[in-house]
């Protein structure tokens, strides 16, 4: 569980920092946009009041709640699954990756009310109008290596077919 912790810290950490250099430090929320690569990286002031592509974002404090309830309980959820499995190192890096970015983007909501998103990647000449962050980045990859790197093999649990 050492790893789980380990780059839960790491992934909350940088997920903060990268908010509060490119947020604060560059002044994001005033400037709006800041051309980095463009258009391949642009640094673009977001506030995210829903899940993903803000879905259910309601704007109430209620759903705020709601969500920053959700991240928690998801988080502690992960946490004792992969310690009940004795899962693969693999697997609790995924899981360090989710729980850290879960609670990056819950202290968000409880700061400021919102998720701070800021990065913005287009290319070829496809405009992507949304704007996301280190924490997403870290629970897509989290939530993916979860799905790869959990559960026995297809045989586990299964009759070998061999009769007595």
């Amino acid at each position: 569980m050492r790893i789980l912790t380990l780059s839960a810290i790491l992934t909350f950490a940088l997920d903060q920092l990268t908010k509060l250099g490119v947020v604060h430090g560059l002044n994001l929320i005033e400037k709006g946009e800041i051309d980095v690569l463009p258009p391949f990286l642009v640094f673009r002031m977001a506030w995210n009041y829903g899940v993903n592509f803000g879905l259910l974002a309601h704007g109430s404090d209620v759903m705020r709640w709601v969500l920053i309830a959700v991240a928690l309980g998801i988080s502690i959820w992960v946490w004792f699954w992969i310690r009940a499995e004795k899962a693969s190192s693999r697997a609790e890096v995924a899981a360090g990756l989710l729980i850290g970015g879960a609670l990056g983007n819950v202290v968000d909501r409880v700061v400021y009310g919102a998720v701070a998103d800021f990065l913005n990647m287009s290319c070829c000449g496809i405009e992507n109008p949304y704007a996301f962050n280190v924490a997403d980045i870290a629970i897509f990859l989290g939530a993916l290596g979860l799905v790869i790197f959990t559960g026995g093999s297809a045989k586990a649990g299964k009759p070998n077919g061999k009769s007595r």
